[in-house]
């Protein structure tokens, strides 16, 4: 797994972006899939997410992900939860000691968040939908909440699909331009005619930003420019293969 140096300072503190190797899934999804809405053998990605659960030291059941809808909706974890009581979220936080909570990517922005002061850790699936529709705001909005000061707070952005590899169409970039004219730093001209590349990593760190949030860290890694490390839902479907793995990026307090 992946770890910002950021939030490995925080004795408190446990957190992964994990890549896709150490699992025992095959195929398109080898090795470390841990996408539940995948259609990977579920006996596979249960011992995968049991792998990184105890990376992370917790029990396997503790090591909670949402059923992601692309939304700004954030959950509170306060127990574990069962797969098919998941919340339809995008994010989840909590000042609970002894959960991981994750969010699963595969292209997408991870985003994990902590105020070890104040013990409450966030982690976001920052999409551009999400990201344009308040996701970040909002999980900041409910780590506060639970007592979280965001002058404090310090977020990470792991794996993520970079603007030379992020072709978007011309009804995406005129919705970005609408809501923002200033967005239009966040493109770049496509080879092809009416299309853009889009920095998502770049819009994301913005609305951080904007957010009040100064102690911010990207890893810089691209999803889908690096196939034998990380999984890409882009690259997938241009390849056009049937699946794609996903992984699992997730942040615990210490009991």
């Amino acid at each position: 797994m992946l770890q910002a140096p950021s939030l490995s300072r925080f004795a408190r503190i446990r957190h992964g972006f994990f890549t896709r190797g150490g699992g025992v899934s095959d195929g398109v999804y080898a090795s470390l899939n841990g996408g539940v809405g995948s259609d990977d053998a579920p006996h596979r990605v249960a011992e995968n997410r049991a792998r990184m659960a105890q990376a992370l030291g917790v029990a396997p059941e503790r090591l909670l992900t949402p059923y992601q809808i692309h939304s700004p909706d954030v959950a509170v974890a306060e127990e574990p939860w069962t797969h098919d009581a998941r919340p339809r979220a995008d994010a989840v936080v909590t000042r609970t000691p002894g959960l991981a909570i994750g969010v699963s990517t595969a292209d997408c922005g991870p985003l994990l968040f902590a105020d070890p002061q104040a013990g409450v850790i966030g982690a976001a699936h920052a999409g551009w939908r999400g990201a344009f529709t308040g996701v970040i705001e909002g999980t900041l909005a409910a780590m506060e909440k639970l007592g979280a000061d965001r002058s404090r707070i310090a977020a990470a952005l792991g794996p993520t699909i970079r603007q030379p590899n992020y072709e978007v169409g011309p009804e995406f970039l005129t919705r970005f331009l609408a809501a923002d004219p200033t967005n239009a730093r966040f493109f770049q001209d496509s080879p092809r005619a009416g299309h853009a590349m889009f920095d998502l990593a770049g819009y994301i760190a913005e609305r951080l930003q904007r957010a009040g949030v100064d102690n911010f860290e990207d890893l810089g890694l691209c999803t889908y420019a690096e196939p034998d490390r990380f999984y890409s839902y882009r690259r997938t479907t241009q390849r056009g293969e049937p699946d794609y793995g996903r992984h699992i990026n997730a942040i615990a307090l210490a009991e």
